[in-house]
């Protein structure tokens, strides 16, 4: 059996490093990985939907080999929150405590 190349074992002290909070970090790269997980469905969503056709015709299995390809780059494609991980590592996501930053 092959292990996933996208577990990685991380330390959490690092990953609490840049909010001084692990629950804090944990936080901020879900709510990433919500926002890149809903571009990525959107940008899916939009390439399906030129296929959308109610005509049947011989084009139709030629289209569906199309979308099987999409689809197959999508599935390989890092997780969300994977990438989501990655890009906070690499401070490379702003968070901001709206209720703390009013001024006032």
């Amino acid at each position: 059996m092959a292990i996933n190349p996208s577990i990685i074992t991380r330390d959490l002290d690092k990953v609490a490093e840049p909010t001084g909070n692990i629950y804090e970090s944990i936080h901020i790269i879900g709510q990433r990985a919500k926002q890149i997980s809903s571009t990525q469905k959107e940008e899916l969503n939009s390439k399906l939907s030129e296929f959308a056709s109610t005509v049947d015709n011989l084009e139709e299995v030629f289209e569906n080999k199309e979308q099987i390809e999409i689809s197959k780059f999508y599935e390989r494609m890092p997780k969300p929150s994977t990438l989501a991980m990655e890009e906070f590592m690499e401070g490379k996501v702003y968070s901001r405590h709206p209720e703390t930053d009013i001024e006032g």
